[in-house]
């Protein structure tokens, strides 16, 4: 069994989470992978293996020298393993035209969005999806706003929004995008906002 000493020293602190995210955007950049692919690699790493892993090393018995102790090397391995594995569905994926249910993944979501705006408003045209992505990698910057992908379809719609009111000029803010992306994706208005606050307060937080 381990001590309460020894399962804190497991578990990543916040400084060390954001490392090893900052390594993974990083390396997909240097990789040249598709935007899928990151978002599916950041998906398997932060909001699954990081948290399985304390209670993983707790109840294992194997001794496994990469984790025995976790180390910052191993860590960028895993970070690797999971780009990897990650490239490796989406093309099995892609063969399939994405049509399994586990393609739960909140990029897939804000695209289809984001294409389906552009076809009815010419205001659609202007939301930037490249500050779409980017808002999507300053949310796993802390544990806290990372949760917010455990809701990928509500998270989608929220990144929309988020990005509409921060990249289209306020002359052309006439659209009625909350009550739009409410229509397209039967998400609750209320959760949207909530969402956008939360958004909005993390990426336009003082530096």
């Amino acid at each position: 069994m381990f001590s309460d000493e020894k399962l804190k020293a497991i578990m990543l602190s916040s400084s060390q989470r954001l490392h090893m995210v900052e390594f993974l955007i990083q390396s997909a950049q240097h990789l040249k992978v598709a935007p899928i692919v990151k978002y599916s690699a950041l998906s398997l790493f932060s909001d699954r293996f990081i948290p399985s892993l304390p209670s993983f090393i707790r109840c294992s018995n194997s001794g496994n020298w990469l984790l025995k102790p976790v180390t910052e090397s191993a860590l960028h391995l895993f970070v690797l393993i999971s780009l990897w594995i990650s490239s490796k569905e989406v093309l099995f994926l892609q063969v399939l035209n994405f049509e399994i249910g586990s393609t739960n993944v909140a990029f897939l979501f804000l695209e289809e969005i984001w294409t389906q705006i552009k076809g009815v408003a010419k205001v659609g045209e202007l939301i930037n999806f490249e500050a779409c992505m980017e808002v999507m990698d300053l949310l796993y910057e802390k544990e806290e706003t990372s949760l917010l992908y455990r809701s990928p379809h509500s998270l989608a719609a929220s990144i929309l929004v988020a990005s509409y009111v921060m990249t289209v000029p306020k002359q052309e803010c006439e659209f009625p995008v909350l009550a739009w992306v409410k229509f397209v994706t039967s998400c609750k208005e209320e959760d949207i906002i909530k969402m956008v606050s939360e958004i909005l307060k993390h990426v336009l937080r003082p530096s």
